[in-house]
């Protein structure tokens, strides 16, 4: 009996440097390798935002070492399901892709304060997709 292939998430915001990063890295910490996580963005910051970190930080998430990845077409067609946030006509559609669109405040430049509530959100919505997609949490 061979085990199914680990779902593929997909998550994309405009400069994939602190929604998409931190959906991400709560996926990633809270399901292991039950779930492939990629990020990226339509138009990729430098950096992720140091208030993201900051408050990643806080909750034993470390995003110091990631980079903002650039959207591919490949990218999306490699994914499952393609949760979006906030980045408009600049993704890419697919027929066939589970497509979740997550509203949810950008926090650039906003200050951590700020980051906090967005992120307590961001894992929220995690930990019901995971639900969804019948994993169970790991951490």
């Amino acid at each position: 009996m061979s085990t199914p292939a680990a779902p593929s998430v997909l998550f994309v915001c405009v400069h994939n440097a602190g929604r998409s990063q931190m959906a991400a890295a709560f996926l990633t910490h809270l399901a292991g390798d039950k779930v492939q996580v990629r990020s990226a963005g339509s138009a990729p910051a430098d950096a992720v935002n140091p208030d993201v970190v900051e408050a990643m930080k806080e909750t034993g998430i470390d995003l110091s070492a990631q980079i903002p990845n650039v959207l591919t077409a490949e990218a999306v067609q490699a994914s499952d399901v393609v949760v979006t946030m906030g980045c408009g006509d600049a993704c890419p559609y697919f027929p066939g892709k589970r497509y979740l669109d997550w509203k949810l405040d950008d926090p650039a430049g906003q200050g951590v304060e700020a980051v906090r509530p967005i992120r307590d959100e961001i894992e929220r919505r995690i930990r019901g997709l995971l639900a969804e997609l019948g994993i169970e949490v790991t951490a």
